[in-house]
């Protein structure tokens, strides 16, 4: 699985934040056991408020609830610390302090008035809102969506392998998706969970507020040989302040859940999505405002509030409505240029969204290569290596349009894929490309370049120095050989993105002809046309030869049964070809093989998961560094080194080796024949 390169840079104070968050987690237990003084209390009950008016901003600004993960652990942990000021507080009151913490001072005197019976009520109307309605509901709603996230798991999940099959998505992507939707349904249990805290919260709230009402009577009136109602109004009034200090955050918090899990099918904020949708129809404002203004002008209620609302919704009805009325008078003139523009050219456009499988472009000096009556044989080379990749690798070629291009440059071709650039070469015309194989025995005058296919350094010679050339051992090469190679090459290196759904099927309706029973068992009665391409995609990538299609099909037949994972499948049919491969990657009779140490393979597997290899980036760019050093020097001494390790890590090690060293062959001991002698070269070791 390729890995994502785009990490953002974090600023200096965030490097360090687990650290900063374990060491507040364990404070907030701590302050339960340790007395604080009334000016820190002040500041926390303080930050307990703004904490809460900080999360229900979030969650309004919150899209999907997924996005908002750690939630349910900030849930708990802003309950802890509620619970917390609470043990702190009462201490404070009780022991007769509580006047000091001046923030439970102001809400006993200036929010409630002074008069603890009005404070009693409005606590008790706080704590039946939370309890009755919003807990309840909350609860309700987490139950639901825990219950049906998890039973749609299964339906998500099959419809990203569809499309996964059926090439809608990539294999990223479809990863993604998986890991949203688990990631979505650990949320939703979380939150199922995490509701109970704010249902315990508030009963802990009510619980809490009645012990310190009772403790500071039995204080006051017992210890402190107080009258009857002045320890009321003393320790009740510190009480129901401190009770509703902590109760308003509580409130906050409880809004802030209910907002989020109940925003299921939302595709902007909260904001957003009610402006929208309640004055998405200026007819329902319309007449809210005539309800309105006959409620204040024909009944005993209060005009001027009436008047003033309804003036408000009919002024916003007739914007909307004349808004709506221009975009459909625009909409209308769109449509109208459009019709006539289709009646002055009833032009087919259909036709230019059909795009070549292959292009050859080429610069204008370069069109004799093209044309036979100036002698160009480049358009029967190109035939040829058609032919030649169906007998070597079993792909059919789709046909390759040559074109001239005035946009390049005179000697410049371009080789295109589904109409996209892959490769580009500059050559000079009555010139031939001469390249030092390594024994040349002498100099020939040219003009330096490099060749286009495999960016060697090369020259450019003319006619009378080709025959000099060729006697000091050069490789001397014409034009049209030059541009064949290249097209070769190009054609090698994107086989699998070549072969397409049509290819496949041309390939199967063709082995139909002589075996049509391994293709009727095959597809689509076990596999999908798609999934057999996949595979097939895979073996391309490697390098691997699709000829043998029956020897594929009959692996895919006889393991299919046991999973349809084409990773899986693909490692089975590399092993059904295994004496194609190993005769592929021979030298002299033998193979050369490097080999991983037993450390490395073993450190590879514990790092395989069903996301792929998760491995750290500095152990993997050590492994790749050392097989890059043992591969250079088998290179160094004319060997090709195959790579030689377990069936089990053979897939995660050509991953990890891909870009750095793309043309290493990989091989499994399940795909090595018992008659092969291997010949070992080297143990890449860390």
């Amino acid at each position: 699985m390729p890995a994502k390169s785009a990490v953002l840079a974090q600023p200096k104070w965030m490097k360090n934040t687990d650290i900063l968050v374990a060491i507040g987690v364990l404070s907030i237990v701590m302050m339960m056991i340790v007395p604080l003084p009334p000016f820190l209390l002040d500041i926390f009950l303080s930050a307990n408020l703004m904490l809460g008016i900080l999360t229900l901003l979030m969650i309004m600004y919150t899209v999907k609830a997924i996005e908002f993960s750690s939630f349910p652990s900030l849930l708990l942990v802003l309950t802890i610390f509620r619970l917390s000021l609470n043990v702190s507080t009462t201490r404070m009151i009780l022991l007769g302090r509580g006047e000091e913490i001046g923030i439970i001072k102001a809400f006993g005197q200036f929010v409630i008035g002074g008069n603890f019976v009005v404070g009693i009520v409005i606590f008790l109307v706080l704590i039946m809102i939370q309890m009755l309605v919003i807990v309840s509901g909350t609860t309700r709603i987490s139950e639901v969506a825990a219950r049906f996230t998890l039973d749609a798991m299964p339906g998500k999940q099959m419809a990203i392998d569809a499309d996964l099959n059926n090439g809608v998505i990539t294999e990223q992507e479809a990863v993604e998706k998986r890991s949203d939707i688990r990631r979505e349904a650990d949320f939703f249990g979380a939150m199922d969970g995490a509701c109970k805290f704010v249902s315990g919260d508030v009963k802990a709230g009510l619980i809490i507020t009645l012990i310190n009402i009772i403790g500071g009577l039995a204080i006051g009136i017992w210890m402190l040989n107080l009258e009857p109602f002045a320890a009321a109004k003393k320790y009740t009034l510190l009480t129901i302040g401190d009770g509703l200090v902590s109760q308003i955050p509580a409130l906050l918090i409880s809004v802030a859940t209910g907002l989020l899990v109940s925003r299921a099918a939302s595709e902007t904020n909260l904001g957003e999505d009610l402006t929208k949708e309640l004055t998405a129809n200026p007819k329902a404002l319309g007449i809210t405002s005539g309800a309105l203004a006959c409620l204040g002008l024909f009944t005993p209620l209060p005009t001027l509030p009436l008047l003033i609302l309804a003036t408000g919704a009919g002024s916003l009805a007739w914007i909307m409505k004349k808004g709506t009325s221009v975009g459909e008078a625009e909409l209308r003139e769109a449509e109208d240029r459009e019709k006539a523009e289709k009646g002055k050219k009833p032009e087919d456009v259909a036709s230019l969204l059909t795009i070549d499988p292959m292009e050859l472009e080429i610069g204008y000096s370069l069109i004799p290569l093209v044309d036979p009556e100036q002698g160009g044989d480049l358009l029967d080379r190109v035939t040829m290596i058609r032919r030649q990749t169906a007998l070597e690798m079993g792909l059919i070629v789709p046909p390759i349009r040559i074109r001239d291009n005035m946009q390049l440059t005179p000697n410049t071709y371009s080789i295109k894929i589904k109409g996209v650039e892959v490769a580009r070469g500059e050559i000079m015309v009555d010139n031939y490309l001469a390249m030092n194989p390594g024994t040349a025995t002498g100099e020939v005058q040219g003009r330096p370049t490099k060749d286009p296919t495999f960016g060697l350094p090369a020259l450019w010679i003319t006619e009378n120095d080709r025959e000099r050339a060729e006697m000091l051992g050069y490789t001397v090469v014409d034009l049209p050989s030059v541009v064949a190679t290249h097209l070769t090459e190009v054609i090698k290196r994107n086989s699998a993105e070549i072969l397409g759904r049509q290819e496949t099927q041309e390939l199967l309706d063709n082995l139909k002809k002589n075996y049509p029973a391994i293709v009727e068992e095959l597809v689509p009665g076990t596999l999908s046309l798609g999934e057999v391409q996949n595979v097939l995609h895979n073996l391309l990538r490697e390098g691997l030869s699709i000829r043998d299609l029956l020897t594929i099909l009959e692996a895919l037949a006889d393991c299919a049964r046991v999973s349809k994972d084409t990773n899986f499948l693909s490692e089975r049919v590399r092993a059904a070809l295994k004496r194609q491969i190993c005769n592929q990657f021979q030298e002299n009779g033998a193979m050369n093989v490097l080999t991983l140490d037993p450390k490395i393979e073993e450190l590879i597997a514990n790092a395989i998961t069903q996301e792929g290899l998760m491995i750290d980036p500095g152990v993997a760019n050590k492994i790749l560094t050392t097989i890059t050093g043992e591969v250079s020097k088998q290179l160094a001494k004319g060997k090709q080194p195959v790579m030689l390790t377990s069936p089990k890590i053979r897939r995660y090690l050509k991953e990890l080796t891909r870009r750095a060293l793309p043309n290493l062959a990989i091989l499994s001991f399940d795909e090595i024949v018992d008659d092969v002698q291997i010949q070992s070269v080297g143990v890449v070791r860390i």
